[in-house]
């Protein structure tokens, strides 16, 4: 079970935006990168095609390394390590190590 997962939100721990926090949008796993809305934006010159009529310079999201990321606990308002916990019907819980609520 990976410790975060999408539409998570995370706090940047290392790097250029470093402090910053974000919304999952989505994870590679072969690469063990997410890409985190509004963090590590790169501008990418777009060509005029016809779905992109206007063309020009537009700023995407590029993945993030997934060991410089950690799911941020509202609870406890601070990034935090996560744990797993077993409920009683026998499903997975990420729970939060410091206040041990769920994420």
């Amino acid at each position: 079970m990976l410790r975060i997962k999408k539409n998570d939100i995370v706090m940047v721990t290392s790097g250029k935006d470093k402090g910053k926090t974000g919304k999952v949008l989505f994870i590679a796993r072969d690469l063990t990168r997410a890409a985190v809305s509004g963090i590590n934006l790169v501008k990418k010159h777009m060509r005029k095609t016809q779905e992109n009529q206007q063309g020009g310079v537009v700023q995407v999201e590029r993945p993030v390394s997934l060991s410089n990321i950690m799911p941020f606990c509202k609870n406890c308002n601070r990034p935090v390590r996560v744990g797993i916990s077993i409920s009683k019907d026998k499903t997975k819980l990420r729970i939060c190590k410091k206040c041990k609520q769920p994420l």
